[in-house]
């Protein structure tokens, strides 16, 4: 087995519900793209649970993509794509072009706010009319952490980073409008994180 492998202990605990919420706002078919797939095990875990989708994992951090290629070859999964370099900071240099989904897990907190931006610009020019986005993570609402773990977190990051942090779920609601994105669902998951669904507006 490759020691290319990295490995998420908050991947494998999450997963599970993270799979059955995408179950229900993924289209039955197509591709999606899922923007840091980090370590690559939640994307072996949703190609093999989702038989029908065309998964395209990517990554800006060479480390990464050499994970998401090892725990690749693990599984014998048709649908899974070999990972491909992709900055959401800069969508103009995305490699993929067209989706039918994207996906996007433990980001926009664990990046600058530019990474944000790019994603839903980025997704704006490759996904179809009511084309879904996801988004996976902590979230404040209405200007508050909605837990003291979620504050406490979010300190962390501002001290290894003062560029990243728990967003803000106004602010996003508010980037995505502006890339005509619409808000359609907000689900309560584990560990005080959320799923996001936003739809994509017409041209």
């Amino acid at each position: 087995m490759s020691d290319d492998r990295l490995t998420s202990p908050a991947a494998a605990r999450n997963r599970g519900p993270i799979l059955d919420v995408l179950r229900r706002v993924l289209p039955a078919a197509g591709t999606v793209l899922e923007v840091a797939s980090g370590t690559g095990e939640h994307a072996v875990f949703f190609a093999e649970g989702l038989p029908r989708l065309d998964w395209q994992p990517t990554d800006a951090d060479p480390s990464n993509l050499r994970s998401i290629a090892a725990w690749s070859a693990t599984i014998q999964a048709a649908n899974l794509s070999p990972p491909v370099l992709l900055d959401a900071a800069d969508p103009q240099a995305w490699p993929v072009r067209h989706a039918s989904a994207v996906l996007a897990i433990n980001l926009i907190h664990i990046a600058p706010w530019a990474a944000a931006c790019g994603l839903f610009a980025g997704a704006a020019a490759i996904l179809p009319a009511h084309g879904p986005l996801v988004l996976y993570g902590p979230f404040r609402e209405g200007g508050r952490h909605t837990a003291g773990s979620n504050a406490a977190f979010d300190a962390e990051l501002r001290a290894r980073n003062p560029d990243w942090g728990v967003r803000d779920l106004d602010a996003v609601a508010e980037l995505a409008a502006g890339n005509r994105f619409v808000l359609q669902e907000r689900v309560a998951m584990p560990a005080n994180n959320l799923i996001v669904v936003f739809r994509a507006g017409s041209a």
